[in-house]
């Protein structure tokens, strides 16, 4: 078994560059889906965050013989009773960031700034191809601005803001949303696990 290859099951080049940082440490080869051109799509046909990305990795794993990093993340608004949630990349379109954020305002228009509470979740799976296992979940609370600050990020950042921190996701340097984000804070649950999972 290639022990020095992970492949993180994106072509999003922002995430892979979070996960990149996150994972430097130990010293592996990281690799994403671009780096694989023939895996292809993958239909995310779950029902939950964990489903999704275990879909992923699995036939990422299948296809490459390679351990993989999937996440599925999405934003919960509980004005809109959790949407878009695991349809969040692909609220308005598929992945597109601007698209998304214009719907999300939109469909906020008419509620109030006291009730704009969302949450930015993420579940990580990381499997290998003899089917070891491991999954972790992160999440950050914030609200939803009426229009996007920020250059820093992707997705909803923009939008996205924290109040303890006076400033959207996407106001944030690389290692301030580290620390903090869903994707982040999953991030470290999974490297406390990650060597006995990496061993296993």
């Amino acid at each position: 078994m290639k022990h020095d290859t992970l492949v993180i099951a994106t072509r999003n080049q922002g995430k892979a560059r979070e996960f990149s940082e996150m994972l430097a440490p130990k010293g592996i080869t990281i690799k994403t889906l671009a780096d694989f051109p023939d895996v292809g799509d993958i239909q995310e046909t779950g029902s939950t965050f964990e489903e999704n990305a275990t879909i992923k990795a699995k036939t990422i794993a299948d296809r490459t013989q390679l351990p993989v990093l999937a996440d599925d993340s999405g934003l919960e608004v509980a004005a809109l009773n959790g949407d878009p949630g695991i349809y969040s990349a692909r609220y308005a379109g598929d992945h597109d960031d601007a698209a998304n954020n214009a719907k999300l305002l939109a469909n906020l228009k008419d509620v109030p700034t006291d009730k704009r509470q969302a949450t930015f979740h993420t579940t990580l799976v990381l499997l290998k191809p003899n089917g070891v296992k491991l999954v972790v979940d992160g999440e950050v609370h914030g609200k939803i601005l009426n229009a996007p600050r920020g250059e820093n990020g992707f997705g909803y950042d923009p939008l996205f803001y924290i109040s303890s921190k006076g400033k959207t996701m996407a106001e944030m340097s690389d290692h301030e949303k580290n620390a903090i984000s869903h994707r982040g804070r999953a991030t470290q649950k999974m490297m406390t696990q990650f060597d006995q999972w990496w061993e296993a």
